[in-house]
């Protein structure tokens, strides 16, 4: 029987370092493709030492406290920041390394040969970080193919991961993992392969290297979940990051992970603060922007297609009548900040689902679904889908707003009398508009005071009940809605920290060099930042912590 290309390939990975002289002999040091290339990071690690050098000599006299501290990266464009973040803790004086994984996609399988080949040359680019960084390869071909055995409830951990794998990168919220035959169990089925993988690796190198901190990027899904959760099972003191929409800001959480946006520290720390009107004013500015679709300072998102057109035209375009207005602003299905949050629902899609039945049977008010306008960007099912499932004919005091449509959801804001959501910021705005909101999620904003927090069914079809039979029996009071805008404003402008250099970096490091950061300028814009990086947490508490 002839064996296929992919076959032959995947044969010849299985066999001791014939894929590194491959490398060695064909590619000569090159990546295996464009889309593999570090080529700009190899290019500037030379650039980074020799900054390294300098900051150094000036920190040589420092009393802060030195760490040996880990750092775990996987894909192209994480590997790239994790190497110029290593570098900066060594700055620092900090004993540190950086352990890779060499995939390029999370989504596909990749023939052990090209694997063992992108290893090499990832080893050869992240060489150049010597002596500043020590890099370790976790990727193992020895390990590849037996089941590594890990604690039961480790495994179940990594099940969860990798659950929250395939919800994310097909945008679903309800799949069977059993089902081989479908794309959703087939990714599943892959998922767990590689973060089963993964631990293994990282469970044999944290045992062995005992770093006092490990730093992992989101530490929710893909294997920055998995070595997560080996940190946790271990013991470990970890720090997991991310990056918002904000440039030269990052989220942090200490033993937590950091997509779950527990402000709760930096709340209690702010709340009993008087809320200052230039801290209003920077607020109303940015919700001006947010509602107007316009760009504000260093957020590059637009939050909305069309500017607002005014709560009559939008009454008029929707045909709307004159009674009590329900307004259910959705989240993209499969967003990171949805999966996982379920309070007393199974899931967005469920809540949706029995939301919709629910005023079906209430026509004497109407409901306004607005569907998030992120779903322009998506190739996951819509929530449209899901309405059509539920109800094939629409009743006549619903309305759908989809995510292509031209209407400002600010616009609808004030229309209505009541919101609805899972955990979108929408509801944070809505509070601030005085509308009173019920959240059916687990989100950041949730009982802090201003937003109306069902903890089951029953209690969510009572306030439902209640709201339709006097809509003004859950109004909020003058001092709920400046506390949300107080919480609203340490949302957006103290819960995430400076940081000099956002994932994609852009025009970052041109703003901000390594020297410059550490110079008396940056260290007064980044040095707690850096020092919550170290998993200090003295000085001010906006640091989440589990």
């Amino acid at each position: 029987m002839r064996l296929s290309k992919r076959e032959l390939k995947e044969g010849l990975g299985r066999l001791p370092l014939l894929p590194e002289f491959y490398w060695r002999v064909v590619y000569q040091g090159k990546p295996q493709s464009r889309k593999a290339s570090l080529q700009s990071l190899r290019e500037q690690i030379p650039q980074w030492k020799v900054q390294a050098r300098t900051i150094a000599s000036q920190n040589s006299g420092s009393q802060r406290p030195k760490k040996r501290i880990a750092l775990f990266s996987s894909y192209k464009l994480w590997l790239r920041h994790s190497a110029l973040l290593a570098i900066a803790l060594a700055c620092w004086g900090h004993s540190v390394t950086l352990a890779y994984l060499p995939y390029l996609t999370w989504r596909r399988k990749m023939l052990s040969f090209n694997l063992r080949i992108q290893n090499v040359y990832l080893k050869d680019v992240l060489a150049q970080l010597a002596p500043w960084v020590k890099v370790v390869p976790l990727y193992s071909a020895k390990r590849t193919f037996p089941k590594p055995e890990l604690p039961s409830a480790l495994e179940q951990a990594l099940q969860e991961v990798s659950l929250r794998d395939t919800q994310y990168t097909l945008q679903i919220e309800h799949f069977d993992p059993a089902d081989l035959s479908s794309e959703a169990g087939r990714l599943y089925a892959l998922r767990m392969e590689r973060n089963c993988l993964a631990a293994a690796w990282a469970w044999e190198w944290l045992k062995k290297e005992k770093p006092e901190l490990l730093l992992v990027p989101n530490g929710s899904i893909l294997e920055f979940g998995a070595i997560y959760q080996v940190a946790k099972f271990l013991g470990i003191p970890t720090v997991t990051y991310e990056f918002g929409e904000q440039r030269q800001r990052i989220w942090l959480a200490l033993n937590e992970e950091v997509m779950l946006q527990n402000t709760d520290s930096v709340w209690q720390a702010h709340a009993s603060q008087p809320f200052e009107e230039e801290q209003r004013e920077k607020l109303a500015a940015l919700l001006s922007a947010r509602s107007q679709a316009d760009l504000w300072e260093n957020f590059s998102r637009r939050w909305q297609r069309a500017q607002r057109q005014g709560i009559e035209t939008v009454r008029q375009q929707l045909a709307l009548a004159e009674k009590p207005t329900f307004l259910l602003a959705t989240n993209v299905i499969g967003d990171s900040l949805t999966l996982n949050r379920q309070i007393f629902s199974h899931s967005m899609t469920e809540w949706i689902e029995r939301t919709l039945q629910f005023f079906a049977r209430h026509p004497q008010v109407q409901l306004i679904l607005r569907i998030h306008p992120g779903e322009r960007h998506t190739c996951g099912p819509s929530v449209k889908e899901i309405v059509a499932a539920t109800l094939p004919v629409l009743p006549e005091h619903f309305r759908v707003v989809g995510a292509d449509e031209s209407t400002n959801t600010y616009d609808l804001i004030e229309l209505a009398d009541v919101g609805l959501v899972y955990t979108t910021t929408t509801g944070l705005e809505m509070a601030m508009s005085g509308l009173p909101v019920i959240v059916a999620g687990k989100t950041h904003y949730r009982r802090r005071g201003f937003t109306f927090d069902p903890a089951s069914w029953e209690e969510y079809f009572a306030l439902l009940e209640r709201a339709i039979a006097d809509p003004s029996s859950l109004r909020l009071s003058p001092d709920q809605v400046e506390r949300a805008w107080h919480y609203a404003y340490v949302f957006f402008f103290e819960y995430p920290f400076p940081f000099p250099w956002h994932l994609h970096l852009k025009d970052d490091l041109e703003q901000w060099p390594l020297q410059k950061v550490f110079s008396e300028e940056g260290q007064k814009l980044f040095g707690l930042t850096f020092s919550r990086l170290c998993g200090e947490t003295t000085g001010e508490a906006n640091l989440a912590s589990g």
